[in-house]
């Protein structure tokens, strides 16, 4: 079969399956919702009850939501409800710390150093380097301009 690229591309858009795009979407704002929700439920039962500054409930609610994400991460849990919330899970604590515990939880077996040491920083690695690196750039822009202006 001879196919240029035109009539491969429809020959695929023919076939693969539609993606219920409404429902993908509803399903990742209400869980990122609730994963939103149960943060600020949680901070606010550290600051009422338990007396925390929203500073100390803040970080308590991070550390938390960090914990809660690797464990799911670690019993196989996290990628089920990734599969069925989409990017509601991607809520940016939960969602970095299953991107960083993934990588270390599969190469395990390669040893702590080969394997947990050299894998946990794959694939937020360059999150890091990256943020890093326009944070020093923002931060001395930021400093020049207060000299030279």
């Amino acid at each position: 079969m001879n196919m240029n690229d035109k009539s491969y591309a429809r020959y695929v858009e023919a076939r693969a399956p539609r993606s219920p795009i409404l429902k993908n979407c509803m399903w990742a704002f209400l869980v990122g919702g609730g994963i939103c929700l149960f943060a600020e439920g949680v901070g606010q039962i550290l600051r009422r009850v338990f007396g925390m500054n929203e500073e100390n409930s803040g970080t308590a609610v991070a550390v938390l939501l960090v914990f809660i994400a690797v464990l799911l991460t670690a019993l196989g849990l996290f990628e089920r409800i990734a599969k069925f919330a989409g990017g509601g899970t991607l809520v940016p604590i939960t969602g970095f710390a299953n991107a960083v515990a993934s990588p270390a939880i599969d190469s395990r077996s390669e040893g702590f150093v080969l394997g947990v040491g050299a894998k946990i920083f794959t694939v937020a690695g360059p999150v890091l380097l990256y943020g890093t690196a326009a944070g020093t750039l923002y931060g001395l822009i930021y400093w020049l301009s207060g000299i030279f202006l």
